[in-house]
């Protein structure tokens, strides 16, 4: 693929969406690298980019998080290290250490989860595992950033033998401080430290009775400040360790350096993959934010944008807390051309503007706010002449200008160009320009470019009708309201509504009249029937929607009928049931008391037990034996419905429990009433209705007649209150 030209990126508001992308980076290098992201020409690292991205989005809704990629930039050390005999300090080296760890964290990290994350995996394969300078840097620095005593044998001894001194240091100087004290020699805040030094705070009158090397006076001269005469042999032989450890530690950072620098060029790819992955997290949030997403790249020509949202516009409405209207465009090769009409303001350049931005910001690598069943394809060349390009520098008009443009789409334009003109063919006058776009556009659609374009001219909206492969579409406008829905509708011109708006802006009807007598008839008529074409496709749109909603209005009443339908057959079963064994029941009674009375008249049991016999075997050999099976799926069904049951139990309980809670709670918020003698009062869990006859701190004398009884006002409800 060929690069873009910077004026489309411009013309397409592209660097204000880089802007948001590096304002989402976490370090300053990855902004700076965000900036300056350009559509990419090899579509095979396009591809890659644009699968990590969505690699890193889908990390966000998934328990396998990526770890984090932070970093200090080490492009100083990078340039010491290629100068000899140069040395890195401290801060250098913890920066180069936690570069290491964290690209040593991803390469474990994508390993793991490479099933995941299979392209941010083969992104960090390609990079060569090195161990030897973390550790090396961790051997020589601790994690307070101070060079470790062990980092040498010589800084060991070194450092044993300053510990010594120091401790010789402190005794010596705690004797003098005992002597001078007891002779009252010391003022009262005694020692003080001067130049990181311990000094006695000798009284001035005292001064030439102490011995020691004086180190100043306080700012009233009354305190002289003296190193104890028996410390200094001890403080020089600190200088000397002190100086000594100064240069070893010097000499193991040369060597630190020394051992970093054959890995320059490894800790330059490190950081160049940190800033990559801190663009991709950046991006993936922008798309996250916007909802956008990786639609299928096809090679057929065909871009299908479903759905599809200015990112701008639909994170400035979403901000506001505004809808954003969503635009649905489709170029293949059947219908390469769209030739877009309508009023002004009813949403054309913002159309034409997402489609471009929307290219330009896949092919640059970035997700798109689009349906997932959308379907792209990419372009070697976008040109675009959106806007009012007037050169003042080049004393050029607009028309100039935009001439001036044409010419470069004429040598540029072919079978792989996508091209979006604005306004196509104004700036002069209209016939002449109508006639020479309408030329321009013969040879784009010759070449067999992709492209949409915005326009007034009747002879556009015509061409467009004519050519096989080009369609027109409006932006449909309310006639009624003259106010723009910003919805596309393919295959039908757009009216520019003029004489309507200008209407609507209080211009005289008079004046219209005139006006409308000053154009040729049939231009007049050619708008008016586009007029009313848009008019009854709103009308169509508006019943169909209605018929719509009436649709599913009748599908939902139909289901609800069938169930209730359902519900009442499934009761008639049951009633019916009910009603054949409350007969047999009532049959087999008079039976049994026929057999009774048999038996009241003679007394005799074997008559009596005969006929009962007889009556249960005859009512056994009516009844069906059930099988194992069918007694087992009865067994089922009756734990099915106890589970169930069960469950709806449990469902009921935690949503009283709920309901309580709340009501506890409101009652809590609910302020307390002031209590006083005479309320008629009640217990929150009680019936009982009593009066105040005291009231005494938090507890209240409650009088209920036959007797009395002291409880806290917390537990008291208020029924009425003393008149």
């Amino acid at each position: 693929m060929q690069s873009i030209h910077s004026k489309t990126l411009q013309d397409l508001e592209f660097p204000t969406v880089l802007e948001q992308v590096a304002a989402r980076c976490n370090t300053e290098l990855g902004k700076e690298a965000a900036a300056e992201i350009k559509p990419l020409k090899d579509k095979k690292v396009l591809l890659d980019v644009l699968g990590q991205t969505s690699e890193y989005l889908a990390s966000f809704s998934n328990d396998n998080r990526i770890p984090n990629h932070g970093f200090d930039s080490i492009n100083g050390e990078l340039k010491l290290l290629k100068i000899e005999n140069t040395t890195l300090e401290i801060s250098g080296f913890r920066r180069i250490g936690g570069i290491c760890k964290t690209v040593g964290l991803h390469q474990k990290f994508f390993k793991k989860f490479k099933e995941y994350y299979p392209l941010l995996f083969a992104s960090t394969e390609e990079l060569e595992v090195n161990t030897e300078v973390p550790i090396s840097i961790d051997n020589v620095i601790d994690k307070f950033g101070e060079i470790r005593d062990d980092a040498s044998d010589e800084l060991r001894r070194v450092r044993m033998e300053i510990n010594e001194v120091r401790g010789k240091i402190n005794q010596s100087f705690g004797v003098a401080l005992s002597r001078c004290q007891s002779l009252d020699f010391l003022d009262d805040i005694r020692e003080s430290v001067v130049e990181n030094r311990r000094v006695l705070a000798v009284k001035a009158m005292h001064r030439k009775k102490v011995k020691g090397t004086m180190m100043g006076s306080s700012k009233t001269g009354s305190i002289v400040y003296i190193v104890p005469e028996t410390t200094l042999n001890f403080v020089r032989e600190l200088s000397n360790l002190e100086f000594e450890e100064k240069e070893e530690v010097q000499r193991i950072l040369n060597w630190l350096t020394d051992t970093m620098r054959p890995y320059d060029y490894l800790l330059k790819q490190y950081q160049d993959y940190l800033i990559h992955v801190d663009i991709t997290a950046a991006k993936a949030k922008y798309a996250s934010d916007m909802n956008a997403l990786l639609p299928e790249i096809n090679e057929e020509k065909e871009l299908f944008l479903r759905d599809a949202y200015h990112p701008l516009l639909f994170l400035t409405n979403k901000l506001k807390k505004e809808k954003t209207w969503p635009q649905t465009i489709q170029l293949h090769k059947e219908n390469r051309i769209i030739v877009i009409s309508g009023p002004n303001a009813g949403g054309k350049s913002i159309t034409l503007k997402t489609i471009g931005l929307l290219q330009v910001m896949l092919q640059s690598g970035l997700l798109i706010p689009v349906h997932e069943r959308s379907t792209v394809c990419l372009f070697d060349k976008i040109l675009t002449d959106i806007g009012d390009n007037q050169s003042i520098e080049n004393h050029l008009s607009t028309y100039s200008y935009r001439l001036k443009n044409m010419n470069q789409f004429l040598k540029r334009c072919n079978d792989k160009t996508l091209f979006l003109i604005d306004e196509f063919g104004t700036g002069s006058d209209p016939e002449l320009g109508g006639a020479l776009a309408e030329a321009f556009l013969e040879v784009f659609y010759e070449r067999e470019a992709y492209g949409v374009i915005t326009t007034h001219y009747a002879n556009l909206k015509a061409l467009a009708d004519e050519l096989p492969h080009a369609t027109n579409a409006n932006m449909l406008f309310n006639s009624k309201t003259l106010e723009p829905t910003f919805q596309l509708i393919l295959g039908e011109a757009g009216s520019s509504f003029t004489f309507e708006v200008a209407q609507k802006n209080g211009i005289p009807y008079s004046l219209i009249n005139k006006a409308k007598k000053k154009i040729e008839r049939g231009k007049v008529r050619f708008d008016a029937t586009i007029a009313k074409l848009q008019k009854e496709r709103s009308k169509m749109v508006q019943t169909g929607s209605r018929l719509q909603d009436e649709e599913t209005k009748a599908r939902d009443e139909a289901e609800r009928l069938e169930k209730l339908n359902a519900k009442i057959k499934s009761k008639l079963e049951s009633y019916q049931e009910l009603y054949d064994h409350n007969q047999r029941m009532i049959q087999l009674g008079d039976k049994i008391n026929t057999a009774a009375e048999h038996y009241f008249v003679d007394n005799k049991k074997r008559p009596l037990i005969s006929e009962l016999l007889r009556i249960v075997e005859t009512e056994n050999s009516k009844r069906r034996k059930t099988t194992a099976k069918q007694a087992k799926a009865k067994q089922a069904q009756k734990k099915q419905v106890a589970q169930e049951l069960e469950k709806k139990i449990v469902k009921v309980r935690q949503e009283k429990k709920v309901e309580k809670k709340k009501a506890i709670q409101k009652e809590k918020n609910k302020p307390r009433p002031v209590f006083k003698v005479g309320d008629r009062v009640r217990l929150q869990d009680g019936k009982a209705v009593g009066t105040i006859d005291t009231l005494e701190k938090n507890k209240a004398a409650v009088n209920y007649g036959m007797f009395m009884t002291n409880v806290s006002v917390d537990q008291l409800e208020l029924v009425e209150a003393k008149k």
